[in-house]
């Protein structure tokens, strides 16, 4: 429990690192902004098309009475569109992170100089274009993990009782994890640390992971919330990430030592 509440003032820190850094909290919205309109897009697009994709795809409900067609056509266009709003929000991080790589790498160090003792931040060495390709990569492969546990959590939803209480809970709590994964994953691949060994890392205090990422999922499900949530989110995981290594973190950006007597 002492984790899980650990977790959630990791999501606080962050939220309160960029209120004080006003400049890096605006560059950290645009990618956002971006990702925002074009998921918009894509849902009103399948919100005014969708019904008729159904009807395109299962021809062989044409011959079918009523109301037995319209209340299958029906009920799979509204999976469509629940798939594809489970599908924004489990990819929203992803894309996010891809576009605004640059802004969150910049952010996330600048966290990193804040609160480290000696005013230094881990550097990866590699080329933006290195760092583009394995940040798409690693995040193509979270959200395949991601949307496998979206079908078996979709599927489990048809269960009664079970599927309108418990299923939505955990749907949370795993969106949540894998959210925390893509977020510290700015921090750990400065650190060149691969995503498997960010992957046990981070199953190593679950807890904490579940108490960063689960009220950032339930936030997320409104996409306009994240956007304003995102660079928050981004400082908060970098700090996190900090603790996950074990690394030493001088608590809201306190002047370090040698700071510190040369000012006296």
């Amino acid at each position: 429990m002492r984790d899980l509440g650990a977790g959630f003032r990791y999501f606080l820190k962050g939220q309160r690192w960029v209120a004080r850094h006003g400049k890096q909290y605006g560059f950290g919205l645009i990618p956002g902004l971006i990702t925002l309109a074009l998921y918009a897009g894509a849902l009103v697009a399948l919100a005014l098309w969708g019904e008729d994709f159904v009807s395109w795809s299962t021809p062989f409900a044409d011959d079918w009475s009523s109301p037995w067609q319209g209340l299958f056509r029906g009920f799979l266009t509204a999976v469509l569109f629940l798939l594809g709003l489970l599908l924004s929000v489990v990819t929203f991080t992803a894309v996010t992170l891809l576009i605004g790589q640059p802004f969150y790498e910049n952010l996330s160090e600048k966290v990193d100089r804040d609160v480290s003792p000696d005013g230094t931040a881990p550097e990866s060495g590699l080329p933006l274009w290195r760092e583009l390709w394995i940040s798409g990569r690693d995040s193509l492969r979270i959200v395949l993990r991601a949307a496998l546990w979206g079908v078996l959590l979709f599927a489990l939803g048809f269960t009664p009782v079970v599927g309108q209480t418990v299923v939505p809970v955990l749907g949370v709590v795993v969106t949540g994890f894998f959210l925390t994964e893509e977020l510290t994953a700015v921090a750990l691949q400065r650190r060149r640390v691969e995503l498997r060994d960010r992957l046990t890392l981070l199953r190593s205090r679950k807890t904490l992971i579940w108490g960063f990422g689960t009220p950032l999922a339930a936030a997320f499900l409104v996409p306009f919330v994240a956007v304003f949530l995102m660079p928050g989110a981004v400082a908060g995981a970098t700090l996190m990430a900090r603790e996950l290594l074990g690394e030493e973190t001088q608590e809201d950006g306190a002047p370090a030592p040698d700071q510190q007597s040369v000012s006296r």
